[in-house]
């Protein structure tokens, strides 16, 4: 009996038409190998939104769910239970904007096994065509390597290949405001891997500063969130994972310490960009001192209870 697939797309309202279309004619064109699969957009509109015709004509299934309840989490969540007569026996899961290589699907499900609850690739930004995008692209880069080294792999937006019994079992918080990371969290702690796959999936940076600081403000409120499940890491029995799950918290929210290290950067970033490298350098200055105020307001509405708002990002295709 061939083993079975089931992709998934969240899908906002915000989302434009031609990135949904592109996606559902990229996702199609994958190497789903000897799987059975089936592609399913779990869209947050109704069934007379225009975007809801356009996906099905590209040949996939849509699950207009009618309602924002539990924005991505709650997308992905009312889609397993939707697939649970397909029967699939990997989940993959993509953004809008996820631009995985061909092979991408392959090369991550043959690394799921029983104590793997995803398998993912590095990530690279497809659109740096703005300052803060060519910072965010070289910020991929270390986050490549340090998810090589990391206890804590935690990949954004659960973009991976998933084993479906623990996404069925476990489920994803609605009222978290990081999902992705609340999971990997939980995950972790109950003694599950996450494995780095060969390979890499294309997506799109924030490419305005207004973007790029919601963004991150919304990252670090959902990584104080996650403070809650420290009596659940601390007795995980493995080090190394709270060792790295607590400098995750921590040190991320002061990149202002590293200016420095930006600053004295130049030389470097014109030996690996050429004189692209100028333009990099200015990104990174920009982009470490809006982390830095996105990370004082989150740790202030925290602090406030005041919650942050979930805003839609500008798409450049």
């Amino acid at each position: 009996m061939k083993k079975r697939i089931a992709v998934i797309v969240p899908v906002s309202v915000f989302e434009p038409a031609e990135t949904l279309v592109n996606s559902a004619r990229h996702l199609r064109s994958l190497d789903f190998g000897d799987f059975e699969f089936t592609i399913l957009y779990a869209f947050d509109g109704d069934e007379s939104d225009e975007r809801v015709k356009l996906l099905r004509r590209e040949g996939v299934d849509v699950l207009a769910r009618n309602t924002r309840r539990g924005k991505r989490a709650g997308a992905i969540n009312d889609a397993i239970r939707h697939l649970k007569k397909f029967k699939p026996d990997l989940v993959a899961i993509f953004d809008a904007d996820s631009r995985p290589e061909r092979d991408f699907v392959l090369r991550c499900a043959g690394r799921v096994e029983r104590d793997v609850y995803i398998s993912s690739t590095v990530r690279k930004v497809s659109n740096p065509y703005t300052l803060i995008a060519r910072a965010v692209e070289l910020e991929y880069r270390l986050i490549g390597f340090l998810l090589k080294v990391s206890g804590f792999r935690q990949f954004n937006g659960l973009i991976g290949v998933l084993n479906f019994r623990h996404l069925e079992r476990y489920g994803l918080s609605e009222d978290a405001l990081t999902e992705d990371a609340d999971f990997a969290t939980r995950m972790h702690a109950l003694g599950f891997r996450a494995e780095l796959a060969e390979g890499c999936v294309y997506e799109q940076s924030p490419v305005t500063i207004s973007d790029f600081y919601s963004q991150r403000k919304r990252w670090y409120y959902g990584g104080l969130e996650l403070w809650r499940y420290l009596d659940r890491v601390l007795p995980s029995g493995n080090p190394h994972f709270v060792t790295s799950w607590l400098s995750a918290l921590t040190l991320t929210y002061f990149p202002i310490l590293y200016l420095p290290f930006v600053l004295l950067s130049l030389p470097a970033l014109l030996a690996l960009y050429g004189k692209d490298g100028v333009l990099v350098y200015a990104g990174m200055i920009l982009y470490a001192v809006t982390l830095q105020i996105a990370s004082f307001s989150a740790m202030l509405n925290f602090l406030r209870r005041e919650g942050v708002e979930w805003k839609a990002m500008t798409r450049v295709e």
